[in-house]
């Protein structure tokens, strides 16, 4: 069994998409995952699994999508790449809950970064399949637009950190 976190994009955000975290466990249970825990309310669910991600991703996005009426992505990573990607973070010295981390279906050309015009105080990164941006004026007051961003969802370090201990990694 492989220790897994799905996180799903555009839930419980601004008052938008809502999906409760019990319904979400529940999606899980009633496909064979084990040990089916959620993190904080902007769906995180951790658990365990003998299938591929592939498969995990498009039957909780199917399931997801289904109990929302309307589409849901959803980015599976185990638990060793999410410590991976904790232990990557580019900004060792800004705090980390003005670190986001986009997850990625799949790494992203180096061009399209390169070719990134950046007109405000942030920062971004690419390692592998993450993205890292440093919003030294936080998030919410951010105008930085990351069109491949779309494709993924972003969690800041802080919450990464939470699912991990919840995790035991």
């Amino acid at each position: 069994m492989t220790d897994y976190v799905a996180l799903l994009r555009a839930v419980n955000v601004g008052g938008r998409g809502i999906l409760k975290m019990e319904d979400l466990q529940a999606i899980c249970v009633a496909r064979g995952l084990e040990n089916v825990r959620t993190q904080g309310q902007s769906g995180n669910v951790l658990f365990q699994s003998d299938r591929t991600e592939r498969s995990l991703k498009q039957e909780l996005e199917r399931a997801a999508t289904d109990k929302m009426g309307r589409t849901v992505g959803v980015l599976i990573r185990t638990m060793p790449e999410l410590r991976a990607a904790l232990n990557a973070n580019p900004f060792r010295m800004a705090d980390p809950s003005l670190v986001g981390v986009i997850f990625l279906p799949k790494a992203l050309p180096t061009r399209l970064l390169t070719e990134l015009a950046l007109e405000g105080p942030e920062d971004v990164q690419m390692i592998g399949r993450e993205v890292f941006v440093h919003y030294p004026d936080g998030m919410g007051r951010s105008k930085l637009k990351l069109p491949f961003a779309a494709d993924g969802t972003t969690r800041n370090l802080n919450t990464i950190a939470k699912i991990l201990a919840m995790a035991g990694a």
